[in-house]
């Protein structure tokens, strides 16, 4: 593939603030590595792009392979685990004392958890 063919894909992205700098930060989570900044949103959008491009020419230079986009369609969004019948009895005490299901207290918990890896 060329670098255009590359360019042409969807490739997903986050865009969060930036609480340190000001302005937004764009992430590419398919291509580690690849982020950019910017005072908007517009701004962050351009500057992504121009990251990706960057990020995907250095790549293909030095003859690596690069990762096609992901799309949240490959998801179920299910997943199953076991976990130890002490871990069990606890969540499960928890979530009945916050009066939600278990499925909904562990996705809380992860939610909660990703919001602070990303703080």
């Amino acid at each position: 593939m060329t670098i255009n063919d590359y360019m042409s894909l969807k490739y997903p992205f986050e865009i969060i603030p930036d609480e340190y700098e000001g302005g937004y930060v764009i992430i590419y989570p398919d291509l580690p590595g690849c982020l950019s900044q910017g005072e908007t949103i517009d701004d962050v959008i351009k500057n992504g792009e121009d990251a990706r491009l960057t990020w995907i020419s250095s790549e293909l230079e030095a003859g690596n392979d690069i990762p096609l986009p992901n799309s949240l369609n490959d998801f179920s969004g299910q997943f199953r685990i076991r976990i130890p019948k002490n871990l069990h009895k606890r969540i499960a005490i928890d979530a009945k004392r916050e009066g939600v299901s278990m499925n909904q207290y562990i996705l809380y918990l992860l939610s909660r958890n990703e919001a602070l890896e990303n703080a």
